[in-house]
């Protein structure tokens, strides 16, 4: 047992019968964390040249959407062309009234289809890559059972990736002490899902055999990440080298020209050259990112 265990009397923890909100209680994200929902702010939200708007933060989860969008570019549909605008969570962009108006739920990514009248809102990564891939008709497959593992895949990424995220990653990077029971608990489960991937990738080239599709952009934006070292400074204690055949797969979506692209779109930290605040035009990628940030932080000011 470690030195760190929760096990010992003095650190047991026993429920109180009423739960109260402890605001020193919740670690790295203690300032934003809140058991309500709704705005805590008056904050319009920015609307560009694009039918399409995205609001975002480049997590695993709005990299899901960026890469998707990107690939659709890639494709040449130029109706895909998009605006993607930060939301930066640390600072509580998401608790602004206009966020809250596109995703009551205020998590990131949200979307804002203009070219319906009224715009149609899209909240939750998992149903944004199904809206585009069926508004513009690609990346999901045409063969029913090809489609039905597409579908199933995606679906797993939904109901598996919290455990990595909010369980893994909270206990293990971002919890203001280190248990060891949760982070044993998540690990586990962790390792568990990346064997699942392992194994199916080990006879397949991508998660629906031979076909690319929105099931690897999401789970490329979580387990790749894994994989690649890019999330909680967790692949030594992962031993992520291990899942081999994951790793392969990563590797070639890393050539992808959209994914590297898709992958620095609302990314404000890391290695600048790899960073794009906000992107609202191809040529953003050619632009001095530390412009382009300048003038989200002008923007911002000028809003409070």
């Amino acid at each position: 047992m470690s030195e760190n265990s929760s096990n010992s009397p003095s650190n047991v923890y026993i429920p109180p019968k009423v739960w109260s909100w402890n605001k020193q209680s919740g670690g790295k994200f203690a300032s934003i964390n809140r058991p309500v929902a709704g705005a805590t702010h008056d904050r319009a939200l920015p609307v560009g040249k694009h039918p399409l708007q995205l609001y975002s933060l480049g997590t695993p989860n709005g990299v899901k959407v960026t890469v998707l969008l990107e690939e659709l570019l890639e494709l040449g549909i130029s109706d895909a062309d998009y605006d993607a605008w930060l939301i930066n969570i640390n600072d509580g962009d998401q608790f602004g009234s206009g966020f809250v108006a596109a995703n009551p739920n205020s998590k990131i990514p949200a979307l804002m289809d203009h070219s319906n009248n009224p715009p149609t809102r899209v909240f939750e990564s998992g149903a944004i890559l199904l809206y585009l891939a069926e508004k513009f008709d690609a990346f999901i497959p045409k063969a029913p059972a090809k489609r039905a593992e597409c579908y199933s895949w995606l679906f797993w990424n939904i109901g598996s990736a919290p455990f990595l995220g909010g369980g893994f990653g909270h206990f293990y990077a971002y919890a203001p002490e280190k248990f060891e029971y949760p982070i044993d608990r998540y690990a586990m489960e962790v390792k568990r899902q990346l064997d699942v991937l392992n194994q199916h990738l080990a006879d397949n080239r991508y998660l629906c055999g031979d076909e690319y599709s929105i099931a690897d952009m999401a789970n490329m934006a979580w387990y790749g990440a894994l994989v690649m070292g890019k999330l909680y400074d967790a692949a030594e204690f992962l031993d992520v080298a291990s899942y081999t055949h994951v790793l392969r797969w990563m590797h070639e979506l890393q050539q992808r020209p959209a994914v590297k692209r898709g992958q620095r779109v609302n990314r404000v930290w890391g290695v600048e050259q790899n960073q794009l605040a906000e992107r609202h035009d191809a040529s953003d990628f050619e632009r001095d990112p530390t412009e382009i940030m300048q003038q989200v932080i002008a923007r911002k000011q000028a809003q409070e």
